[in-house]
């Protein structure tokens, strides 16, 4: 069995009701805060938490938007088939021309995607501001292996980083099966830690020179 929610349009109908849900709400930037895209995401995040049990209606059993800020999840719920949905929320300002966010660990998500009935769901809202007027323009709301490989790269933190090479580009394949998307991931692990081997050993050959010309200077 597959989530009813990805393997029909119903993603698509929460999609459009995020889009609608942020676009009826009162302005809630301040002049100060409608510059900084943090306060700009964080009070978006807060909306959605607030409101998205009730975009979801009688698809979600049970649901939480009550977790630690360097926990995986965001918000998260439960289907009535049982499938579990941890949802991270991005937010990204049209206005800005370049950045990377980080989704989530490799290692960690492996483990998440050992139990079938998980989902790794990204929430990520593109919106531009005026004065202090927030208009949401787009939502994606897509389980991780939704999102094509063209547009992911892996940075060097701990086991490797997933992130969106740039948020501008967001390309979404409905048809990439979990499976297929995982085998890349392999894939691309498998090419990644062999070059970082390569960085550690410049690395170690950098520090070993530097050492030498330490250990000759005098203690004066």
């Amino acid at each position: 069995m597959k989530s009813r929610i990805f393997c029909t349009a119903k993603f698509k109908t929460i999609e459009k009701a995020i889009v609608k849900l942020l676009n009826a709400q009162p302005e809630f930037l301040s002049v100060q805060t409608a510059t900084s895209p943090r306060a700009t995401g964080d009070a978006i995040q807060a909306i959605l938490s607030e409101h998205f049990q009730t975009i979801l209606g009688d698809l979600s059993t049970e649901y939480s938007a009550q977790f630690a800020r360097r926990a995986m999840a965001d918000l998260a719920f439960t289907d009535s088939d049982g499938f579990y949905y941890v949802v991270d929320v991005k937010t990204h300002r049209l206005e800005t021309h370049f950045n990377m966010p980080n989704l989530t660990s490799v290692e960690r998500l492996a483990r998440f995607y050992e139990d079938d009935k998980n989902y790794f769901v990204m929430l990520i809202v593109e919106y531009t501001v005026k004065d202090t007027r927030v208009k949401a323009t787009k939502a994606h709301f897509v389980p991780i292996e939704f999102l094509a490989w063209n547009c992911l790269t892996v940075g060097a933190l701990g086991w490797g980083q997933i992130q969106i090479a740039n948020a501008n580009i967001i390309n979404v394949n409905e048809s990439h099966s979990r499976k297929k998307w995982m085998l890349e991931l392999c894939d691309v692990m498998l090419e990644f830690y062999p070059r970082e081997i390569g960085k550690i050993s410049e690395r170690l050959e950098y520090f070993k020179r530097i050492r030498r010309e330490w250990k000759k200077k005098s203690e004066d």
